[in-house]
């Protein structure tokens, strides 16, 4: 980490000198630059690189660099205006027109502003990845014979058989495919189980980029709620009545964004509701290994319980190591494997072997148990840290559920009353993360959880993106701030 800020701090001042050389002029040579900086050969290498890929310079091996020439006037912009008719044509004939909004994503994706504390981010901070075993699991995953020929159509064999181990009950490594992460995963699960125009249930709320994919499949998302245990399956029931549906999304496990567990007493009782109503539960396993340190033995998959094929099954190594590390698995029994690894060799051919290889490497490391332990450990201290600073200096925030597992705390807003109403009145979850963002926290707003009218104002807080927990008390200081009760 310290080599590539010294990379960048590097950029930056050849940048600003750049206008000493000529178009095509010679910078100093890559010797010079080191002794003059008193930096790593590494980390002029980091800086030249950067500037190339701006294309302020030009490098030549044997020659050294240059500064670029100055780039020609920008072509005029043609005009794209008849794609809005191109565009809404295809919805004409379509029994649910496809929408691609991916402003619920996005706002877990999206880096914020300097300076601004990240409580919307979706993933591990830096210090809180592995990225010392990753860098060795690839640089030895580079050296297996064959790590760079064509893998297996389904994935490699030892891959498979390590999720299917950790899926449990009869899945074998003949029904797993290894997938690009697991919003591919996801994708690929609905575009086999689903036509275009078909309700999906989904829990109420649920992650917005399952409910992005489904709308851009032209699918029909159709709310089932969830309380502290899970989907309620007397209302599951009756929403497959209703609607026909073949279809269930579900997060069993640390629910996003709730973070409930589904009971153990409504488990046998989901997959019985959907084996009746001749319907997949797609199985959306995503934190499992970011469970904390106080949560106990865990609930099996659903698949593991299940010897009837009614569940697809999907599980990530992602959200444990890095958004970069997309290795995830689909499981499923019977036909429907078919049909999953038809589409998913139409859509990616198949993960890249070396990021498979080093997946094994990695999970077959000592640094892995240790990683896991240690993010265990970490994420129930920011846990605790960020449900403290809330009770104190947030109150009036509603924190219905504290999960023993995942990345994040789902807060209830209180109703538009009183002197709180500017705050939180009509359009007041959207005023406030605005205004929060002004504070300079990051959060992450409820709306886009929801398929449907939402039943209230939410807010959804990330204590996994952070530096540390400074961070999150003064996170929690500012949004204090921003709330102005």
């Amino acid at each position: 980490m310290q080599e590539r800020s010294s990379g960048d701090d590097l950029a930056n001042r050849l940048r600003r000198e750049l206008d000493r050389y000529s178009p095509g002029g010679k910078l100093p040579s890559s010797r010079a630059l080191v002794e003059r900086f008193r930096v790593s050969p590494v980390t002029v290498s980091r800086a030249l690189a950067q500037l190339a890929a701006e294309g302020l310079v030009v490098t030549r091996p044997g020659a050294g660099a240059f500064r670029a020439q100055p780039r020609s006037a920008i072509t005029p912009t043609g005009d794209t205006s008849w794609q809005e008719v191109a565009l809404s044509a295809d919805a004409s004939t379509e029994l649910v027109p496809r929408t691609v909004d991916a402003s619920g994503v996005l706002s877990s994706l999206a880096a914020p502003p300097p300076g601004v504390i990240e409580f919307n981010g979706g993933y591990l901070h830096p210090s809180l990845q592995p990225e010392r075993a990753m860098g060795a699991a690839l640089a030895r995953a580079g050296r297996r014979p064959g790590a760079w020929s064509r893998p297996p159509m389904e994935g490699l064999t030892e891959l498979r058989e390590w999720f299917a181990r950790g899926i449990g009950g009869a899945i074998t490594a003949a029904e797993v495919l290894i997938a690009a992460g697991g919003q591919s995963a996801l994708t690929t699960a609905l575009r086999a189980l689903a036509p275009p125009g078909a309700p999906v249930l989904v829990e109420s709320p649920t992650y917005p980029g399952m409910l992005a994919i489904a709308r851009a499949a032209g699918l029909r998302p159709v709310p089932v709620p969830v309380d502290a245990d899970g989907v309620k399956p007397a209302l599951l029931a009756d929403a497959f009545k209703a609607t026909g549906a073949r279809v269930f999304v579900c997060q069993p496990l640390f629910q996003n964004p709730t973070g409930a567990v589904l009971a153990p007493e409504r488990r046998a009782e989901v997959l019985r509701i959907a084996r009746e109503a001749g319907a997949f539960v797609i199985e959306d396993d995503f934190v499992r290994r970011l469970v904390h340190e106080d949560a106990g033995p865990l609930p099996r998959p659903l698949a593991a319980e299940d010897p009837d094929g009614v569940v697809v099954h999907v599980g990530s190594l992602t959200k444990a190591t890095s958004p970069s590390f997309r290795v995830s698995a689909l499981a499923a029994r019977g036909p429907v494997l078919e049909r999953l690894r038809a589409i998913q060799v139409v859509d990616s051919f198949f993960v890249p072997r070396p990021l498979q290889e080093a997946a094994l490497e990695l999970v077959g490391s000592p640094a892995w148990p240790r990683h896991l332990r240690a993010v265990s450990a970490e994420l129930k201290t920011r846990r605790d840290i960020m449900t403290a600073a809330l009770r104190l200096n947030l109150p009036e925030l509603a924190l219905p559920h504290i999960p023993f597992g995942g990345y994040h705390l789902w807060l209830r807003l209180p109703d538009g009353t009183g002197g709180t109403s500017q705050a939180f009145g009509s359009g007041g979850e959207s005023a406030l993360v605005t205004a929060a963002l002004r504070a300079g926290v990051a959060v992450t707003p409820g709306r886009p959880y929801f398929s449907a009218e939402p039943p209230a104002a939410h807010l959804r807080l990330s204590f996994a993106a952070v530096a540390g927990t400074e961070e999150i008390t003064e996170g929690v200081r500012r949004l204090r701030a921003a709330c102005a009760f």
